[in-house]
């Protein structure tokens, strides 16, 4: 005989079932709710993170605008008004004067004869409770800030320029004067009055623009004959005995670079003479050209990068993982003038208080390489008429210039002239390097009011 449950029982077994059903489902359901609740609150906390990162981000480019700001208005200020080192805490408001995070500078300064200025500018917000580890949430940004100075222009001119056919720039052209240009211009010519010719502008003109100012270059020059004393890298007039017994006057001296890291150095006492024929031509401006001089030593390149010469000077040779500038009265330049690297290791300035020239007795081809200016004067080749001869030989008709760099001139420019004397085919390449790491102590453009002035962002990445 079989023994049936009772149905009571039965009712009892169905009733636990269903419970434990129920608790499987209830248990399944508080599980899936508190998982939905944990990932909305991450998603929530993740939000609030990012508005916090995002805040970071703006608030240390805000810090990098300030200090940018800052400069322009005190250059050479690198502890951002304060007498401690750095580094250098601001607060940071909303517009109703709420702080709502702090900016932290960090800034190093230019190394000698550099206007580069480093800054990492780290921004932070206060702590938010939702984040479980109550830390703060930072993001760093680093730039470089750059005065810029005359070497971002292939040619810049305080006056009219004047460019004939055959000439060929690959650099910016600007000048304070008219533009006239009949050869080939692979970048952007700009004038503060207007550009014109029927030469081939690759990239167009920009006329007129604002001016740049020319007037402060007489101090720099007075500055860099004070860094050079101070640092036993300055000459005076030269001096040599000519067979009297008492020193005299000389002509200037004489610059040869070599790629060791030295320079010999030479006592002009005699230049070129020319023909009776070219003394008209020339209008008493000379042969600008060596032909006697006495060695007096060759020393080791300056550290600081800087020469000074109260006198003129003659500059030729070439380097090798040197960076230097030459400052005198006037400078000429008529054998090559080379670097080695062209990937901005090698840089050499030219600086004349007057004006940088090349001679009648000149290299055939001249390849000259470095940033060239002339404070007062003009940078060229003085008119050596058809006449112009030394023992019966030409030197008036030249054959090709190529200059790697860049000119900065007061005055006019040229190398050539309408009767076909001078050098007939003239390369002018600029060279980039030079925008954001001139030589040293080259003159900067400075302040915000002429064309390119003030401090510029020259490279910007996020830092972690």
């Amino acid at each position: 005989m079989k023994i049936r449950p009772s149905r009571k029982y039965m009712r009892a077994a169905n009733k636990g079932d269903i419970l434990i059903s129920v608790l499987v489902f209830a248990a399944i359901a508080v599980t899936v709710t508190i998982g939905l609740v944990n990932w909305g609150a991450a998603l929530l906390i993740g939000a609030r993170v990012a508005v916090q990162r995002e805040q970071a981000f703006q608030i240390a480019e805000a810090g990098i605008n300030y200090y940018q700001s800052h400069l322009a208005q005190l250059p050479g200020d690198y502890q951002d008004g304060t007498s401690h080192a750095g580094p250098y805490n601001h607060n940071f408001a909303d517009k109703n004067g709420n702080v709502i995070g702090t900016y932290t500078l960090t800034i190093t300064p230019p190394s000698v004869g550099s206007t580069n200025v480093g800054i990492v500018s780290k921004g932070t917000v206060p702590t938010n409770p939702a984040i479980p580890d109550g830390s703060t949430v930072s993001r760093s940004i680093q730039a470089t800030l750059v005065n810029p100075s005359f070497a971002q222009y292939a040619i810049v001119s305080n006056e009219s320029l004047s460019f004939p056919v055959g000439t060929n720039v690959y650099g910016p052209i600007m000048s304070n004067g008219p533009i006239h240009f009949a050869g080939v211009a692979s970048n952007i010519i700009s004038s503060a009055i207007s550009v014109d010719g029927a030469g081939t502008f690759n990239a167009g003109t920009l006329a007129p623009v604002s001016p740049i100012d020319f007037n402060a270059l007489g101090t720099g020059f007075v500055q860099l004959q004070t860094i050079a004393s101070s640092r036993g890298s300055s000459y005076q007039k030269s001096q040599y005995d000519y067979g009297s017994g008492e020193p005299g006057p000389a002509l200037g001296y004489h610059v040869v670079l070599n790629t060791n890291g030295t320079f010999a150095l030479y006592i002009v006492t005699a230049l070129v003479q020319a023909d009776s024929g070219c003394s008209d031509s020339s209008a008493g401006w000379g042969t600008w050209s060596i032909k006697s001089q006495k060695l007096v030593g060759t020393y080791p390149t300056p550290t600081q990068g800087l020469l000074f010469f109260e006198d003129d000077v003659w500059v030729d040779g070439s380097v090798n993982g040197s960076r230097l500038t030459i400052a005198a009265t006037n400078i000429t330049v008529n054998s090559n003038l080379l670097y080695t690297n062209y990937d901005g290791t090698d840089a050499i300035g030219l600086i004349a208080q007057n004006n940088i020239n090349i001679g009648l007795v000149s290299a055939d081809t001249l390849h000259i390489d470095g940033a060239l200016m002339a404070e007062n004067g003009r940078i060229g080749r003085f008119y050596y008429s058809s006449s112009c001869r030394v023992s019966g030989m030409d030197y008036y008709d030249r054959s090709t210039l190529t200059l790697n760099g860049m000119i900065a001139t007061n005055g006019h420019y040229g190398f050539t002239f309408s009767d076909g004397t001078g050098y007939q085919t003239r390369n002018m390449s600029y060279d980039v390097n030079l925008v954001g790491n001139p030589p040293p102590y080259f003159p900067t453009i400075g302040g915000s009011s002429g064309a390119g002035g003030g401090y510029r962002v020259a490279s910007w990445k996020e830092v972690r």
